[in-house]
């Protein structure tokens, strides 16, 4: 059984959670991003940084100094900017391989992250330390993908899953039944915990994934029930009945998650939009 070690977060200061893995918080904690975007480092002699965060230069420095000259790839599972900026500097400094999936610009992608090739679904990632298989994870956005190392089970999950918050879905790269079938998918695997891009450890993973599709449920649930009380709807007409038990000063953000769940309800056929107005059919 692997030793996973839930210690405290303190910024651009190394904690080893694993005895493969090593965790580097950024200095960049707000409501999107919780205590910080998490780099990973995984291994001893050549190491692999996995999200390796904004190109903020105290992160990169301390990336830098714990990896002593060791590092050889940089993995990321997705583009936005507090995720894979720093790749660039990290590479530039280093000579490590970037690695990663692009998608088209929807003017929230980081156009600095150029890598030298991508992961195919299930791919696994080898070297004589590790393995690590790419998930591919869409529905947060399209090019997202989880790592799982495979020697611990141990699951980099992202923004697929956050400790301590639910993760937004922002059309048009974002979409809800992607996202839905990729939590499904994630329990087909052999998953000891899971380490987010923002908060601790999660040590009961799947117990995690199945409440966050029980609450995505009931999240469209509660959508369907609000488009039943108003009748037809803007987003901003329909945000704070759907999301009546949230904090009114995070209606602008609910509200991205609000569309993602309302497309997936029209492509069921559920209901319709004309001109940003949303009507239930049943």
């Amino acid at each position: 059984m692997v030793a996973f070690q839930q210690m405290e977060i303190v910024h651009d200061q190394p904690a080893q959670i694993s005895p493969l893995v090593r965790r580097i918080t950024a200095s960049n904690s707000g409501v999107m991003t919780g205590p910080g975007t998490n780099t990973y480092l995984v291994g001893r002699e050549q190491l692999a940084a996995i999200d390796p965060g904004p190109a903020d230069p105290a992160h990169i420095d301390a990336i830098l100094r714990a990896c002593d000259g060791r590092l050889r790839w940089i993995l990321t599972t997705h583009t936005h900017p507090d995720h894979s900026p720093a790749a660039a500097q990290l590479a530039a400094q280093t000579g490590a391989e970037v690695l990663g999936n692009l998608i088209a610009d929807d003017g929230k992608q980081d156009l600095t992250f150029k890598p030298a090739r991508g992961f195919a679904h299930d791919e696994l990632f080898t070297t004589d330390e590790f393995r690590v298989r790419a998930i591919a994870t869409p529905g947060h956005v399209g090019n997202h993908l989880c790592f799982l190392l495979e020697d611990e089970g141990l699951l980099f999950t992202g923004d697929h899953i956050m400790q301590g918050s639910t993760v937004v879905i922002v059309p048009p790269n974002g979409d809800m039944q992607d996202y839905l079938d990729s939590l499904n998918l994630l329990l087909d695997y052999p998953v000891l915990a899971l380490a987010p891009a923002h908060g601790q450890l999660i040590l009961q993973p799947q117990a995690e994934i199945k409440m966050l599709i029980k609450h995505r449920l009931l999240r469209e649930s509660r959508t369907i029930g609000a488009l039943r009380q108003l009748k037809h709807g803007s987003l901003d007409d329909i945000t704070p009945f759907a999301y009546s038990d949230v904090n009114p000063e995070l209606h602008r953000i609910a509200r991205y998650s609000l569309w993602a769940h309302l497309l997936k309800l029209q492509k069921e056929g559920r209901v319709t939009e004309v001109d940003g107005d949303w009507q239930w059919v049943g």
